[in-house]
């Protein structure tokens, strides 16, 4: 049976504490202690604690006493409620701590706990996490990090520590637009891919072996990304595939092909829409890039 330590409030030996000890945070708290930080954990089922504490950490009763027994507070939850509700519990006992929150959530979320976090005497930090629990530790995940400039440059290298860091600046949603801009980017690389791989397949090619030649035409991209990146900064859109006008004539063969086959193609439809409409509004000579001007919500 796992036996807590009440943390003595006073007592500032212990250098970091995790609230949260499901995956992610147990591989945080892990990491912590390998690289030899006095390390503080609690979770709301506590024997979830035994292992950390078999390998030196400090198990807390409650999230209120482990995040008055250090400096750092980290927070790694499953989701926005979940850290209401923990932060809830903690409420004063993180006046003039740092608090941390790597949990997963909306530029929104981290606004509101930065608030509630300088309301309380407490610095925030909004951070996120790019890759598996498994990589903590190493620079194969990446941290984007937003808030309090102060903490940052305070705690910078310990969290350096978990993987890779980029600091985004001071405003505290800037990682998690960050976050959700990167992975609202796979998800829809990814679900155009699958589609792909269905038409593929439908025609009989080996989906396998294509995926294998598209993997290594991938890199052609990235010039692409950047120069349509810099085109929308900049409002000035090139032919960058080559002109409107002559893409569009494409549309009609890549829906077509998906229709006669059972595939769907509400992807491509989507996009000869787009197309449409920016041609009718005068502007087919620009390239691909130019229909960012279009998808603004009304």
């Amino acid at each position: 049976m796992l036996t807590t330590t009440t943390v003595d409030p006073i007592n500032r030996a212990s250098q970091v504490t995790v609230l949260g000890l499901g995956d992610m945070g147990s591989a945080i708290a892990r990491t912590f202690l390998d690289r030899g930080h006095r390390t503080t954990v609690w979770n709301r089922t506590a024997s979830k604690a035994l292992p950390l504490v078999d390998a030196g950490a400090t198990a807390a009763a409650t999230a209120a006493e482990a995040a008055a027994a250090s400096p750092l507070v980290v927070v790694c939850l499953l989701d926005g409620a979940a850290v209401d509700e923990v932060l809830g519990s903690v409420d004063a006992a993180v006046a003039g701590k740092v608090l941390v929150n790597l949990t997963s959530g909306s530029p929104q979320q981290a606004r509101a706990n930065d608030r509630w976090a300088r309301a309380r005497g407490a610095e925030y930090l909004d951070g996120k996490i790019m890759g598996d629990p498994p990589y903590v530790g190493t620079p194969h995940v990446m941290f984007p990090f937003s808030g309090s400039r102060t903490a940052f440059e305070a705690h910078g290298p310990m969290l350096r520590e978990l993987g890779t860091v980029v600091y985004h600046g001071e405003e505290a949603g800037s990682a998690a637009v960050e976050f959700m801009a990167q992975v609202a980017m796979g998800y829809e690389i990814l679900i155009g891919f699958l589609h792909t791989l269905r038409l593929v397949q439908a025609e009989g090619v080996d989906v396998a072996e294509f995926a294998e030649r598209v993997a290594n035409n991938v890199a052609a991209l990235a010039p692409l990304l950047t120069s349509i990146g810099n085109a929308v900064r900049a409002g000035d859109y090139p032919p960058d595939l080559g002109p409107l006008n002559v893409q569009a004539a494409l549309m009609d063969d890549l829906i077509s092909h998906r229709e006669s086959i059972g595939v769907e193609a509400v992807r491509m439809r989507e996009v000869e829409g787009l197309m449409d409409r920016r041609i009718a509004d005068g502007f087919g000579a620009q390239g691909f890039s130019s229909l960012f001007e279009l998808l603004a919500k009304a």
